[in-house]
């Protein structure tokens, strides 16, 4: 078993109701801005092979996997079967609401990387689904996690809405850490600095986090 990162108290959401009544209908949208796309669209191209057999964990419509590049199985999981078959990247996928059951219905070591874009903020018991995301990855495999600054604050946990941006990433890299088969992640930042005035008319970027590890090979 992981270690306990957070305590029950900050594993809550504001809205209780049951996650697949939450996500019950699609959102075809883009949840970051044009910027960050191609920063996790660059990360993946510097971490992940072609050939690699990839999970998109909490996935939608969109699995920013660089275009030029093939793939071989990647696997979709998410909580919208509409959002998941529009995906045109995945080769097949499953709906599961990882805050009722951690457990993967995968077999252990038949990945290569796993990716979870911008969707963290809604797990519930992080510690367990990063150790059952470690037990699908292959020796030597990469568990890559991203986010920014937006949410649906009514499902994100009190210890996502408490904190800030580089809060959050400690945060993250405390689920790896939990997790034993993890080594160390390694973190990346990219926090555009805005002038006040242009922040004030909404025109600042999104904030790009990333955390990532590997499983011990």
């Amino acid at each position: 078993m992981p270690d306990s990162v957070l305590s029950e108290a900050e594993r809550t959401q504001q809205d209780e109701r049951p996650d697949r009544s939450f996500y019950q209908e699609p959102r075809l949208v883009q949840h970051v801005d044009e910027q960050f796309r191609e920063c996790l669209t660059d990360l993946y191209r510097q971490h992940l092979r072609a050939g690699d057999d990839v999970l998109d964990v909490m996935s939608s419509w969109v699995s920013h996997l660089p275009e030029e590049r093939e793939f071989g199985r990647v696997a979709g999981h998410g909580m919208n079967e509409d959002e998941l078959a529009a995906n045109d990247r995945l080769t097949g996928s499953f709906v599961q609401d990882l805050n009722e059951t951690q457990c993967l219905p995968l077999e252990t070591a038949s990945f290569d990387a796993a990716l979870c874009a911008v969707s963290v903020q809604y797990l519930q018991r992080a510690e367990q689904v990063f150790a059952d995301v470690a037990r699908v990855l292959r020796p030597g495999g990469i568990f890559i996690v991203s986010f920014s600054n937006r949410m649906f604050a009514q499902k994100a946990i009190r210890a996502w809405r408490t904190a800030a941006g580089p809060g959050r990433l400690r945060l993250v890299e405390r689920y790896f850490e939990a997790v034993e088969a993890f080594q160390g992640p390694a973190t990346v930042r990219e926090s555009p600095s805005v002038p006040p005035t242009q922040r004030f008319l909404g025109g600042a970027p999104d904030p790009f986090y990333a955390a990532y590890a590997r499983t011990q090979g």
